[in-house]
């Protein structure tokens, strides 16, 4: 008898192999309970809902303040464009040296007033509270939450400090020059070496001893809901100089200013903006946050510091969100799901799983391959079963639990990036997928027929009248299954991992039943899977 055949007899003796009870067979890997999902469904979308009443009051107050509040903002940005011409002419468009002397005076004075003049006569109120730090005091603000284009009145409360901005704004007509006008550090998308030509120009200013202004920066990256913060960008903590975080709040009962990824656009939110009497906007300096040794070789450490900092004074938790979130969001919206399906904290995520984006983008793809039918866009029992062609068995219970971190019954797709890294990855080397293929090939030639595939998936799972022959043809080309079939099968598809290896689970678990007396190891040993090495692999001991 072979040694393959050996290790199935050794399967067939374990207890519980039919279907129903369990018995013996041992849990395929108990995971940790870590990767909590966030504590908000979703920052990047909002919903403002507006009564009848509301409306027609909207629709009356527009009649008026609209097209006045439409041409006093269009007065006071043609009186600042000349200010602005004074400051940046013979400037070059990427300054080397700031901007001195009578033209840096005379234009921040202007451009501050008629900065406070344009927020003014778009019906802002502003209240300020804290003190302002100088420069040497701190170099940099960092505001948040941001949630919206508005957020620019920090900039005019703070004095018009230096901004980062894309290198597109300073071409817009207009708009363009009143941003050059406050010396902003400008970011271009095509040239590969712009996050590192930017991170030496704000080490480069934050560290000139006050000689360049302030650098105002909004670390999330992106406009939220301002339910959370969500994960600050290291850039303006990378110098280790000292920050003064900025509070923006809009105490107002209708929400007119939140502009995310799905709500209002652009001009729905200024037209609903200026059809309102007033509103409100707190801008908060609060004390100055000075980095230890420790943080500042670490600009992460030093970034998580001042957000919670912030959050704190807030009252709203802090999530592992970024821009990369929205990207797969939106992907996921365009594959039939829905949009809050993309949302992993993928920061965290491949920050502890080693993932980059283009691998989760991939995985959202094979996701929606299985959850596009079903009810909200998640994975069900019988969805999992189906697309691993197998039936419900015990075995798919345990794989499918290992999957449903929260138990909730289904599998949301953060849930299924993370048990592919932690569960089936692990399981998928090179090594075990020799031996699970050894243990399929049970006459040892060298190929796999249906036969022996449907006899040792068979014992592995539980279910005497297995049919496995649609998924027997998916992976063999002809009348058997070649190793280099199997491998690229169990590459392409991860999923299957634990399932292929689950007869190496049974007989780990049968021989540490045994007497003491009668345990031997060479069944094992012999497939190159000492009990001790099985035993690591098959609880997969990942930190997660």
């Amino acid at each position: 008898m072979s040694r393959c055949a050996q290790a199935a007899a050794v399967a067939a003796t374990v207890p519980a192999a039919g279907v129903g009870n369990v018995g013996l067979r041992p849990p395929m890997v108990p995971r940790q309970a870590s990767f909590f999902p966030p504590p908000v469904p979703n920052p990047f979308v909002q919903q403002t809902h507006i009564g009848s009443a509301r409306r027609v009051q909207i629709f009356l107050l527009g009649i008026i303040l609209l097209p006045i509040r439409v041409l006093l903002v269009a007065l006071i940005l043609l009186l600042a464009w000349p200010f602005a011409a004074i400051s940046t002419v013979c400037c070059p468009e990427k300054l080397t040296h700031p901007v001195t002397g009578w033209r840096r005076k005379i234009t921040q004075t202007a451009l501050k007033f008629l900065g406070r003049a344009m927020f003014f006569s778009m019906g802002f109120i502003v209240s300020v509270k804290g003190r302002i730090a100088s420069p040497l005091e701190a170099p940099v603000f960092v505001a948040a939450p941001h949630s919206t284009f508005f957020d620019g009145i920090a900039c005019v409360v703070a004095g018009l400090p230096s901004m980062v901005s894309r290198n597109e704004n300073a071409q817009v007509p207009l708009i363009g020059r009143m941003l050059r006008a406050v010396q902003p550090i400008l970011v271009s998308r095509v040239d590969p070496d712009s996050r590192k030509n930017t991170i030496n120009e704000i080490i480069k200013r934050t560290t000139s001893g006050g000689e360049w202004p302030q650098i105002l920066v909004f670390p999330e990256g992106t406009c939220t809901n301002r339910s959370c913060l969500i994960t600050f960008k290291p850039g303006a903590f990378i110098p280790g100089v000292p920050v003064q975080p900025v509070l923006l709040r809009y105490p107002n009962k209708l929400d007119t200013v939140t502009w995310t990824w799905q709500g209002y656009t652009f001009i729905q939110l200024c037209m609903l903006t200026f059809c309102q009497l007033f509103t409100k906007v707190e801008v908060e300096f609060m004390p100055v946050q000075v980095p230890n040794d420790e943080e500042k070789n670490d600009p992460v450490l030093f970034a998580n510091k001042v957000r919670n900092v912030m959050a704190e004074a807030l009252g709203i938790p802090v999530t592992d969100h970024t821009y990369e979130d929205c990207r797969l969001m939106i992907s996921a919206g365009q594959l039939t799901l829905p949009m809050e399906a993309g949302l992993v904290e993928f920061t965290k995520i491949s920050r502890k799983l080693k993932l980059d984006w283009d691998g989760v983008r991939k995985q959202l793809d094979e996701y929606a391959s299985i959850a596009s039918s079903s009810k909200g866009g998640r994975i069900g029992i019988d969805e999992f079963a189906k697309y691993l062609k197998l039936p419900v068995s015990d075995v798919l219970r345990q794989l499918f639990a290992l999957f449903d971190r929260n138990h909730d019954g289904s599998i949301d797709f953060r849930e299924y990036v993370i048990g592919l890294a932690v569960l089936c990855n692990p399981a998928n080397t090179e090594e075990i997928i020799q031996v699970a293929f050894k243990l399929f090939d049970v006459d040892e030639d060298g190929y796999i027929t249906e036969e022996e595939f449907s006899t040792i998936l068979q014992a592995s799972l539980g279910v005497p009248d297995l049919d496995v022959s649609g998924l027997f043809k998916e992976i063999a080309q002809g009348d058997s299954i070649s190793y280099e079939e199997f491998k690229s099968f169990a590459l392409r598809h991860p999923e299957y991992a634990k399932i292929f290896t689950t007869y190496l689970d049974l007989q780990t678990c049968h021989v540490f039943s045994l007497p003491k007396e009668v345990q031997t190891t060479p069944s094992i040993a012999s497939n190159k899977v000492s009990p001790e090495k099985h035993e690591e692999s098959a609880s997969d001991k990942k930190d997660d």
